[in-house]
C-alpha cells in the first residue's frame, strides 16, 4: 500500500574493487589510528557498489557507535577529496605556532641559566631569564612561561 521511499542522498559513496580491498586490508593489519579505522568503516558500510552494505547513515552511526553527522561528512569528504582524502588527516598551516626557541638559542639560554645568578641573588628566576634573553638578543621576546617549558624539556636546572 505504502512505498517505501528511500531518502535522495547527495553523497553516495561507491568503491571500487580496489579502493575496498585497500580499505579492508587497512582495518585488519598493522596499528593506524582509531579515527582511521572508524572512516574506514564507515566507507565500507555506506559502500552502495554491489559488494557493499548501503546501510543509511542512522544506520552506520549505530553501527559504529559514533554521529550520523560523522557518517555525513565522511560521504561528504569521500566524494571531493577521494579514499587518500578521507583517510589523510588534514593539518592547518596556522595550527602549530613557530618555536621561540631553536637549537643555537636554546643552547644560549641553557648556558645562561647554568651561569652564576646576578649580584645579590642565589639563582635565576624565570623572570630575570626572560629580561637577560631579550637583552642579550638571544629572542626578540619570550615569556617567563616559555623559558620554564624549554628547561623544563631540556632537563635543566637552575640552581
Amino acid at each position: 500500500m505504502f512505498a517505501r521511499q528511500v531518502a535522495v542522498k547527495k553523497y553516495v559513496v561507491t568503491l571500487s574493487t580496489q579502493e575496498r580491498q585497500q580499505l579492508e586490508a587497512l582495518i585488519r593489519t598493522g596499528t593506524h589510528s582509531a579515527r582511521k579505522l572508524l572512516r574506514a568503516r564507515i566507507l565500507l558500510k555506506a559502500d552502495a557498489s554491489e559488494a557493499g552494505e548501503a546501510l543509511t547513515d542512522s544506520e552506520i552511526a549505530a553501527g559504529l557507535h559514533t554521529s550520523p553527522m560523522t557518517v555525513a561528512r565522511v560521504r561528504q569528504q569521500l566524494v571531493e577529496e577521494g579514499v587518500d582524502g578521507v583517510l589523510t588527516p588534514k593539518r592547518s598551516p596556522n595550527s602549530a605556532r613557530q618555536r621561540i626557541f631553536d637549537g643555537a638559542s636554546e643552547a644560549k639560554l641553557i648556558a645562561l641559566a647554568c651561569s652564576t645568578p646576578p649580584e645579590g641573588f642565589a639563582r635565576w628566576t624565570l623572570q630575570m631569564l626572560e629580561s637577560k634573553v631579550v637583552e642579550l638578543s638571544i629572542v626578540a621576546r619570550a615569556s617567563d612561561n616559555t623559558i620554564g617549558r624549554t628547561l623544563k624539556k631540556t632537563f635543566s636546572n637552575r640552581t
